[in-house]
C-alpha cells in the first residue's frame, strides 16, 4: 500500500496517475483509427478508388462510432469505467489488426468469389469493390469499440477530478490523440517504406498496443473510494464539489435538458472538422503540394505537435481562470471565443501555394480545436451528474458523427465534381466550413446555457432544471 494513503493531512495525487492512463489509451485510440488517414493515398491508389469510394468508408466508420459512442458510453454508465475500456479495447485492438486481412482477401479471394454464388449476385467484382467492402467492414468493427473511449475517459475524469482540475485533465488525455497522429506518421512510413512490410504490417503491429495498455488499466485502476493508493486527503479534494442528485437518470430524459443540446448541436458543427483533417489532410498535402506517404511525416508532426499544445492550453486557460476567482461560465465560455477566433484564418489554406505556411495555419486550427474540445467535454461534466456523463457525452457523440457523415458525403461529391470540371480537386468548400463552426457552435452554447446552469432532478421547478417546457 502507498504510505501516503495512510496520513490524512498528505495528499496524494493519484488522479494525475489515473489521467495519464487516459492519455495513452487516447493515443493508442488514435493510432488505430489513423493508420487509415496515413496510409489513405497509398490505398487509394493501389486499389483504384475514387474520392466517392474513399467516403464511402469514412462513412462506414463514421457511422459504426455514431452506434458505439452512444451504445457503450450508455455501456460505461451502467458496468463502470474499469470492466467497459478492457471490453472495448480489446475489441479494437482486434479490429485494428483486422484491417491487415483486406489485402490477402483482395487478392487471393477475388478469384474465388467471382466463381460462385456470391461473385454472380454482385455482378462486376473488382479489387476497388472488394476492398471497399472489406475496409468498410473492419472499420465498422473499429468504430463500434473505439466510440467508447471518450464517453468512459470523460466519466473517468468527472469520478477522479474536482471542477476546477477537469479541463485541464480533459485537455492532458485528450492531447494524446494528437501523440496519436504522430505516432501513427511516423510508424507508417516506417513499417511500409523503410522496413518494406507492407501496409498489412501496419494494422498488426499498431492494433497490438491496445492489449499492452489493458494489462496496465487491469492492474492500475479503480474508483477512488476503493483505491489502496488515495489518501483521505485526496479522496477529499475529489469530492469537493456538492453531491449529485440521487435521483435516477433515464436515457430519453437526458433530451429535454439544454445542457444536452448545447454540448449536442456544439459537436454536431465542430466534430466533423477534426474528422476532415484526419481523413483528408494527407490527402490534401498529396492533392496540392505533391506530398507523398514518405515525406508525410513533417508537416503532419508540425500540426499536431501545434494541437498538442492547444489541448493542455485550451484546458488550462479555463482552469486558471477559475482558479483565479473568474466564474466557471466566464470561463468555460471565454476560452471558446478565444479558441474559435484563431481558427478562422484556416479558410484560406486552399489557395496558399507555400506547404509550410499552409501546415501553420492548420496547426493554428487543429490546436484551437483541441483548447475547444477540452472546454467543450468539460462543460458535460460541469452541467451533468456524474452517473450521466458518458450517456450525454454519447449522445454529442453521435451528433458529431451525424455531421461527418454529411460532410464526408459532400466532400468526396465535391472533390471529384471539381476534378471533372477543372481539372484539380478544390479543397476551398470544406476549409470554409472548417473556418466558421467553431463562432456558430459558441454563439449556440451561449443561447442555449447562459449561466452553464447544472441539471437538477429534485427539489426544483421544471424551469429551474434547464429543461425544455
Amino acid at each position: 500500500m502507498y504510505s501516503d494513503a495512510a496520513h490524512p493531512t498528505r495528499r496524494t495525487h493519484y488522479r494525475w496517475v489515473v489521467c495519464s492512463l487516459l492519455f495513452f489509451v487516447t493515443t493508442i485510440n488514435y493510432v488505430d483509427r489513423q493508420v487509415f488517414g496515413i496510409l489513405g493515398p497509398t490505398l487509394t491508389e493501389e486499389f483504384h478508388w475514387s474520392e466517392k469510394q474513399y467516403s464511402y468508408i469514412v462513412i462506414a466508420f463514421t457511422l459504426a462510432y455514431a452506434v458505439g459512442y452512444v451504445a457503450v458510453g450508455r455501456m460505461m454508465d451502467r458496468i463502470g469505467e474499469r470492466k467497459g475500456f478492457a471490453v472495448i479495447v480489446s475489441v479494437w485492438s482486434l479490429a485494428a489488426m483486422a484491417h491487415g486481412l483486406v489485402g490477402p482477401l483482395v487478392y487471393f479471394g477475388l478469384p474465388w468469389l467471382k466463381a460462385t454464388f456470391v461473385g454472380t449476385i454482385a455482378g462486376s467484382l473488382t479489387p476497388a469493390i472488394l476492398s471497399v467492402a472489406g475496409f468498410s467492414a473492419a472499420r465498422v468493427a473499429l468504430g463500434l469499440a473505439e466510440g467508447g473511449n471518450f464517453p468512459g475517459a470523460i466519466k473517468t475524469v468527472s469520478v477522479w477530478h474536482p471542477k476546477s482540475e477537469r479541463a485541464l485533465s480533459t485537455g492532458i488525455f485528450n492531447s494524446g490523440s494528437n501523440l496519436g497522429i504522430i505516432v501513427a506518421a511516423y510508424a507508417v512510413p516506417f513499417v511500409v517504406v523503410k522496413m518494406q512490410w507492407g501496409w498489412a504490417a501496419a494494422f498488426y503491429l499498431t492494433g497490438a498496443l491496445g492489449f499492452v495498455w489493458v494489462a496496465l488499466w487491469l492492474a492500475m485502476y479503480d474508483i477512488p473510494q476503493r483505491h489502496p493508493r488515495v489518501s483521505p486527503a485526496e479522496l477529499a479534494h475529489i469530492y469537493s464539489d456538492p453531491l449529485d442528485s440521487p435521483v435516477t437518470i433515464s436515457w430519453l430524459s437526458l433530451l429535454r435538458y439544454r445542457q444536452t443540446w448545447a454540448y449536442t448541436l456544439a459537436m454536431f458543427l465542430t466534430g466533423p472538422v477534426w474528422w476532415f483533417y484526419l481523413y483528408w489532410l494527407p490527402k490534401f498535402l498529396k492533392n496540392n503540394h505533391g506530398i507523398d506517404l514518405e515525406q508525410v511525416f513533417w508537416p503532419l508532426l508540425l500540426v499536431y505537435l501545434m494541437a498538442d499544445v492547444g489541448a493542455i492550453a485550451g484546458g488550462g486557460l479555463s482552469s486558471w481562470l477559475i482558479r483565479r476567482g473568474t466564474s466557471i461560465n466566464v470561463a468555460r465560455k471565454m476560452a471558446f471565443l478565444i479558441c474559435a477566433l484563431c481558427i478562422v484564418p484556416v479558410v484560406s489554406v486552399a489557395r496558399v501555394t507555400n506547404m509550410w505556411t499552409a501546415m501553420l495555419l492548420v496547426g493554428l486550427a487543429a490546436a484551437a480545436h483541441q483548447g475547444f474540445a477540452a472546454n467543450l467535454f468539460t462543460i458535460v461534466s460541469d452541467t451533468v451528474p456524474r452517473r450521466a456523463v458518458s450517456s450525454v457525452v454519447g449522445i454529442g457523440g453521435t451528433a458529431a458523427c451525424v455531421g461527418m457523415l454529411v460532410l464526408a458525403a459532400l466532400i468526396g461529391h465535391v472533390l471529384d465534381w471539381t476534378e471533372a470540371a477543372y481539372g484539380v480537386k478544390d479543397y476551398l468548400l470544406p476549409f470554409l466550413f472548417a473556418g466558421s463552426a467553431y463562432l456558430i457552435a459558441t454563439a449556440v452554447i451561449h443561447l442555449l446555457l447562459p449561466r452553464l446552469d447544472p441539471m437538477r432532478f429534485a427539489d426544483t421547478k421544471p424551469g429551474d432544471q434547464g429543461a425544455f417546457t
